[in-house]
């Protein structure tokens, strides 16, 4: 059986590795058995970071919402069962943006909320 020699892959993984971690400080940027868990560090907070910023996004509109349904006299927890009870279905991002940009848009879709739970 033929010998095989790794020398080829070997190189090329290290080059991945070592093209993921430019930028990185020290050695991580430059050797690889420095570079390797750092990379590898790196990436699996990244997987992390994109369900946080969904999560962040979110308190972000509820916050929102809640600052400017306040401001209409309810409450954030009134508002969105107020608005599931007359039907209207609008996310929180959307409601968020109205919130923000259009206050009297706002402003009915709380008058609409207050009707509906029956206040």
């Amino acid at each position: 059986m033929a010998r095989v020699k790794k020398g080829v892959n070997a190189h090329k993984r290290h080059k991945k590795i070592l093209k993921l971690a430019k930028g990185f400080y020290g050695a991580r940027s430059r050797v690889f058995r420095a570079a390797n868990p750092a990379v590898m560090r790196a990436l699996a907070s990244a997987y992390i970071g994109r369900k946080h910023r969904k999560r962040d996004f979110r308190r972000l509109w509820i916050t929102r919402i809640n600052a400017g349904a306040r401001l209409n006299g309810l409450s954030y927890s009134k508002l969105m069962n107020g608005l599931r009870i007359s039907g209207i279905e609008i996310n929180r991002k959307m409601l968020s943006e109205m919130a923000i940009a259009d206050a009297q848009g706002f402003a009915q879709l709380c008058e609409t909320a207050k009707e509906a739970s029956g206040k």
